[in-house]
């Protein structure tokens, strides 16, 4: 086998991207330890896959993600050493927030700094992500003592480069609710027709003639740059659902996230407690995946919104969790922690309108229209598309998902990965 794909925590999206490599790249070998304990996967995992790993002549490259110590790994095995060696960051430790009871344990950063170190290709899944850890670490090494190395980052940046998360999005047709098939064929004619569209001002300005809920261009001047944002996210609405039922069904909210505080659920079941409050109609499910500890909030919050519950718990089926997405309305972020966003992006795939807190990645994947900046803002947006559920479901999303697909980027992976002829050792 010419390529070693090593994974330290083998889970979520760590194990989505081990596995399409390993079927898509030809001549790949995986070596992995579960998704458990974390902490001391980043401690220990090098120690591991030092003994795990068989020696072979056959190795070109080894591939692996951040939370192995690749330093530690390739000074225990130095037969690996000479392979081309290729380190991807699904998130970094130089920013991951700490809940207020701990205080930031320096190991972990320290670790992803020498794994960049001794690696020939840094790979980040966003721009931010790169960013953010790039322009950290001189201020994460000042909290040495003393003697602390300077110019690390400039050692780094000339190996890094942004290579999204490859999505393999499934077809989900089938399980596609009626408004949501229309909502694909009207936007595959307007995608079609998009060259003979008419001046964006002169549909705006007839739209708002005739909609009274649309904000109406000023007669005296021309339009401003923030009114034709707005007007023109307004225009994305489907022609052909126009009207809202007189009974609509309730707002079905969908949060697809992990069960662990740096996704801020406290934030999410606050937000569903005063929609509650309010009396307003909606239905939520609360998917995900759970590990050891899972916050309180959760139990608490599924007794106070037990009557307003569609779907609760980690579907291990896709199938079936797929399925659930395409029967949502609306998908909530309100990650405090958040580097590309596997579940937000393939709830969009599934037809559901994204809300997300205009910090982290987000705003590199989502236009504006889809982002909140407070707490306020994210109850306010919810409780209008409770009154209004219309207003989602007839709501082309405007992101573009095929541009984080496997058939966009896997050409690019698989260049990585093509074999060369061995280092000289």
């Amino acid at each position: 086998m010419s390529v070693l794909l090593v994974e330290a925590f083998y889970g979520g999206s760590h194990k989505q991207l081990i596995d399409l490599l390993q079927e898509s790249v030809d001549d790949c070998v995986t070596y992995s330890l579960p998704a458990k304990k974390w902490h001391w996967r980043a401690r220990t995992a090098a120690l591991y896959f030092m003994q795990a790993i068989p020696s072979s002549p056959s190795y070109r490259i080894l591939f692996t993600s951040s939370v192995l110590n690749l330093a530690e790994l390739v000074a225990l095995r130095p037969d690996l050493a000479s392979l081309k060696k290729i380190l991807y960051f699904h998130e970094n430790q130089l920013i991951y927030p700490m809940r207020k009871s701990q205080e930031r344990d320096f190991q972990y950063g320290y670790n992803q700094i020498l794994s960049c170190l001794v690696a020939d290709v840094v790979l980040f899944n966003s721009a931010f992500n790169m960013d953010s850890f790039l322009s950290s670490i001189s201020t994460f090494m000042k909290t040495m003592p003393d003697h602390r190395p300077k110019g690390l980052d400039q050692l780094i940046r000339p190996k890094c480069r942004v290579l999204y998360f490859p999505i393999r999005f499934a077809d989900v047709t089938r399980f596609l609710p009626e408004h949501k098939l229309q909502l694909r064929q009207t936007q595959s004619l307007h995608t079609s027709s998009s060259q003979d569209s008419p001046d964006l001002y002169e549909i705006t300005k007839a739209r708002c003639q005739n909609e009274p809920h649309m904000k109406k261009p000023s007669e005296e001047g021309p339009l401003q740059e923030n009114d034709m944002e707005e007007m023109a996210h307004h225009l994305t609405f489907s022609q052909c659902v126009d009207r809202e039922p007189r009974m609509p069904r309730p707002l079905h909210i969908v949060w697809p996230h992990r069960w662990e505080h740096d996704k801020d659920p406290q934030l999410f079941f606050q937000t569903l407690l005063k929609l509650r409050e309010r009396e307003l109609n909606f239905e939520v499910s609360v998917l995900g995946e759970t590990f050891t500890d899972v916050p309180d909030i959760f139990a608490e919050a599924k007794e106070q919104l037990v009557s307003h519950i569609r779907h609760w718990g980690f579907m291990p089926s896709k199938e079936d969790y797929l399925r659930a997405l395409c029967q949502a309305d609306v998908v909530v972020s309100t990650a405090k922690h958040e580097f590309f966003g596997v579940a937000m992006l393939e709830a969009v795939h599934c037809g559901c309108y994204p809300l997300c807190p205009k910090a982290l990645v987000y705003p590199e994947i989502f236009p504006g229209p889809y982002l909140y900046s407070t707490p306020e803002q994210l109850c306010k947006k919810l409780q209008g598309f409770c009154k209004h559920p219309h207003l989602v479901r007839q709501h082309v999303v405007q992101v573009n998902t095929s541009t984080f697909s496997w058939d966009s980027l896997g050409e690019e992976y698989r260049s990585l990965l093509t074999a060369g002829p061995p280092s000289s050792s």
